[in-house]
C-alpha cells in the first residue's frame, strides 16, 4: 500500500489530503484538513508577501507536515498557486517551507493549475465539452474543452479574494461598484476570444462555485447535500446574486448555504461568475468538487500504476475502484452483472427501459454485496448507503440514487426502508417502478450464481408476449439455483404480468 499526501497551498486556504493506494490498485482518501490562509490579503503594494504571510503558512505548513509524518506518507505532493506565484519573496517562502518542514513547496505555473483543474474535472464529470472557471482567491483558471480535450487555458489574476480588495466589497456593492467591477472583469475577459458566446456549460470549481451551489440548493430545499455534479440554470444564478448584491455582510452571514468566513468574499467572486455567464452565452453551471487536487492524485497514480491519465469511461473506472475496495468477491460480482445484463437485453420487450436504464443495472449489480463488509444478513441495506455514498462518478444525483435502491432491494422490494429517507424525492414514481424492474432483473441474476460457484454459464431470454422464458445453461445440476430462482417466479409475474418457465440445459 503507498500513502500519498498533496498538499494544495491557496490564495485563500490551504489543504492535505491523503489518499491510500492499495496493492489491487484501488484507492481512498483517508484524510482531509482544510485551513483559511487568505494568503491574497497579506500582499503589500509593493508585490511581497507580509511576514503574517510567511508566519501563517510556515505553521500551517508544520501541522500538515506533522500529519503526513503520523499517516507515514511514502510521497508529499505540495504546490503553491497564485499569491505565492505572484510574490516578488514567493520563492523565498518556499525555501522556507522546505528547511522548517522537509517539504518541498513547488510552485506551479498559471497553465500548469489551469491543466491540472482540466485532470480533476474531466475524471469525474460526464462531460464531451465544456469551459472550466477554477476560481480561487487570487486567481481564475479558465479551461475550454472539447470532446474531452483540452482546446484553450489561461489563469486570469482575478480571484475572490484580491477582487475584494480591489474593490473594498466586503460589506455592501453600490450600484456604481458593481458597473465598475462588471467593466473590470470583463475588459480582461475580453482578452480571450474562445470565451465570448462559447454557449457550453460552465463547470465551476473551488470554494466561490461550491458555496454558490449550496446556497441555491437551500432554497430549492434540495434533499442532497452533494455538490459534485449538481446542476443549476444561469437564471437561478442570477437571482441568487441579485440577492447577494442588496445585503450587507451581517445580513449575508445568515444566509443558508454561505459559510460566516466566506461571506466577505461572495460578492467578488459572484461577480467574475456573472461576467463569465455574460461573455459566454452559458445558460447552465455543472459545480464540480474536484479540481486541482484531485488532477494532482490522477497525474500521480497514472504514472504510478501505468493506466491512462484520463478516463475512457468514467462511471466505469469509478465503480472499478468502488468495487475493488469494497467486493470480498469479485469474479462473482461481475458474474451476476453479466447474467442481469443478459436478460435486460433479451427481455426489453417486457421492461422497456433504455440505455441510461442498462447502465444504472450495470453499476447496481457490481456492487450489489459490497455491504457484506458491515453484516451479511443486512447487507443489501448496506449495499444501498455505500453505493450512495460512494465516490461513483458520471451518474446524477438521481441515478445514483436509483443505483442506491436497485441494490437495497436485490433480495425483494422493501418500499419502508425508503419511506423516510432524505433523498427519497429525487426520484419521481417511475423512477421507482423501473427500479423495481432492474431489482428483479438483479435478484434472478443473483439467484442464479447462489452458491457463487459459476455453474450456471449463461442464460438466453426469451418471451412470445403471453409467456416468458429463460433457458439456463450450466455445466451441471444448478439446484441450488433453481430453489433459489423459483422462490421469485411470483414476483416475476407481479411485475411484468406473465410467468416465467424455466428450462435448463446441460453443456456437457
Amino acid at each position: 500500500m503507498q500513502r500519498i499526501a498533496i498538499i494544495d497551498i491557496g490564495s485563500n486556504s490551504a489543504r492535505l489530503v491523503i489518499t491510500h493506494i492499495y496493492k489491487n490498485g484501488s484507492y481512498n482518501m483517508v484524510f482531509n484538513q482544510k485551513e483559511t490562509l487568505r494568503l491574497a490579503e497579506k500582499t503589500e503594494g509593493d508585490g511581497m508577501l507580509s511576514r503574517e504571510a510567511f508566519d501563517s503558512t510556515l505553521r500551517i505548513m508544520q501541522a500538515f507536515s506533522s500529519m503526513c509524518r503520523q499517516y507515514k506518507a511514502d510521497k508529499i505532493i505540495a504546490v503553491a498557486t497564485a499569491a505565492i506565484r505572484n510574490a516578488k519573496n514567493g520563492s523565498l517562502l518556499t525555501r522556507q517551507v522546505a528547511e522548517k518542514t522537509g517539504v518541498n513547496l513547488h510552485i506551479i505555473s498559471g497553465s500548469a493549475e489551469a491543466y491540472l483543474s482540466y485532470l480533476g474535472v474531466i475524471n469525474t464529470l460526464p462531460m464531451k465539452d465544456g469551459i472550466v472557471f477554477d476560481l480561487g482567491g487570487g486567481s481564475t483558471e479558465l479551461i475550454l474543452f472539447r470532446n474531452r480535450e483540452l482546446k484553450e487555458s489561461v489563469s486570469i489574476p482575478l480571484g475572490a479574494v484580491n477582487t475584494t480588495d480591489i474593490f473594498n466589497i466586503r460589506d455592501t456593492m453600490p450600484a456604481s461598484v458593481f458597473s465598475d467591477i462588471n467593466f473590470f472583469i470583463a475588459s480582461r475577459m475580453d482578452q480571450y476570444p474562445w470565451l465570448k458566446d462559447a454557449n457550453l456549460p460552465l463547470i465551476g470549481v473551488g470554494g466561490t462555485a461550491r458555496t454558490v451551489a449550496k446556497m441555491i440548493q437551500r432554497t430549492r430545499n434540495y434533499p442532497s447535500t452533494r455538490i459534485h455534479n449538481y446542476i443549476f440554470s444561469a437564471q437561478s444564478f442570477r437571482l441568487l446574486f441579485k440577492k447577494l448584491r442588496n445585503t450587507s455582510l451581517e445580513e449575508r452571514k445568515t444566509i443558508p448555504g454561505l459559510s460566516a468566513e466566506r461571506a466577505d468574499i461572495i460578492l467578488a467572486g459572484a461577480s467574475i461568475i456573472n461576467c463569465l455567464l455574460t461573455r459566454t452565452g452559458s445558460r447552465r453551471i455543472i459545480t464540480s468538487g474536484c479540481g486541482l487536487r484531485e488532477g494532482l492524485f490522477y497525474d500521480y497514480y497514472a504514472k504510478s500504476n501505468n493506466v491512462p491519465l484520463i478516463a475512457d469511461d468514467i462511471l466505469e473506472a469509478s465503480t472499478l475502484n468502488t468495487l475493488r475496495l469494497f467486493s470480498l468477491n469479485i469474479r462473482h460480482n461481475e458474474h451476476v452483472t453479466g447474467l442481469a445484463l443478459s436478460m435486460f437485453d433479451g427481455w426489453h420487450g417486457l421492461h422497456g427501459l433504455g440505455k441510461q436504464h442498462r447502465k444504472l443495472l450495470k453499476t447496481a449489480a457490481l456492487l450489489h454485496d459490497i455491504g457484506i463488509n458491515i453484516n451479511y444478513y443486512s447487507h443489501a441495506r448496506h449495499s444501498s448507503y455505500m453505493i450512495l455514498n460512494a465516490k461513483i462518478f458520471g451518474l446524477t444525483h438521481s441515478e445514483q440514487m436509483q443505483c442506491a435502491v436497485i441494490a437495497a432491494w436485490h433480495n425483494g422490494i422493501s418500499k419502508r426502508y425508503f419511506k423516510d429517507h432524505a433523498y427519497r424525492l429525487l426520484l419521481t414514481e417511475k423512477d421507482w417502478e423501473n427500479a423495481g424492474k432492474m431489482a428483479l432483473l438483479l435478484t434472478l441474476a443473483e439467484s442464479l450464481d447462489y452458491s457463487e460457484s459459476g455453474t450456471v454459464r449463461s442464460v438466453t431470454p426469451l418471451s412470445d408476449g403471453q409467456r416468458a422464458t429463460l433457458v439456463v445453461h450450466a455445466d451441471a445440476d444448478p439446484s441450488i439455483e433453481l430453489h433459489q430462482l423459483e422462490a421469485n417466479l411470483i414476483w416475476f409475474e407481479e411485475i411484468f404480468h406473465m410467468p416465467l418457465k424455466i428450462i435448463v440445459k446441460l453443456l456437457s
